[in-house]
């Protein structure tokens, strides 16, 4: 039997219970809180991607994505443009204020973190962030990583 101090699931949620709250503050304004910053942070970080590549690489559903994206488009954050080589497909490519937007929100984000973790110096945040990243692992076909870190 486990104590209270060593119950790995309490710890777990304490933590996460701590993290929605400081960040939850942060993402209040981006369309579909963690959802929407995950997708945008996937677009200005990568190669301007197709809908259902994004969804893919996210494990959201595709019709979810479409929702999702036309978000991020009525904001300004993100355009639908052609293809060159296909002009059939829809590449999602960052506006300028999307990207400032994701810079802003990742540095608000870090300084939330820091908050929640502030019993930690830096060299054991850096430890349990590699810790937590090993244990955790690559995300499973079709799993939808933003679900989890839902602040609402």
């Amino acid at each position: 039997m486990s104590t209270p101090d060593g119950d790995l699931g309490r710890q777990l949620g304490t933590l996460l219970s701590r993290w929605r709250a400081a960040v939850g503050d942060v993402l209040a304004a981006v369309p579909s809180g963690p959802r929407g910053f995950h997708v945008l942070g996937a677009v200005v970080h990568g190669s301007p991607p197709t809908q259902a590549a994004l969804a893919a690489d996210l494990g959201i559903d595709r019709t979810v994505m479409t929702y999702l994206v036309d978000r991020l488009v009525d904001c300004g954050l993100v355009e639908r443009q052609p293809d060159p080589t296909d002009r059939r497909v829809r590449r999602i490519v960052p506006t300028a204020a999307g990207r400032a937007t994701h810079a802003d929100l990742a540095t608000r984000i870090a300084t939330a973190e820091d908050h929640v973790l502030a019993a930690l110096d830096p060299g054991q945040r850096a430890t349990l962030r590699t810790l937590l990243s090993r244990a955790s692992g690559a995300p499973a076909h079709g799993e939808d990583v933003c679900a989890v870190v839902s602040v609402g």
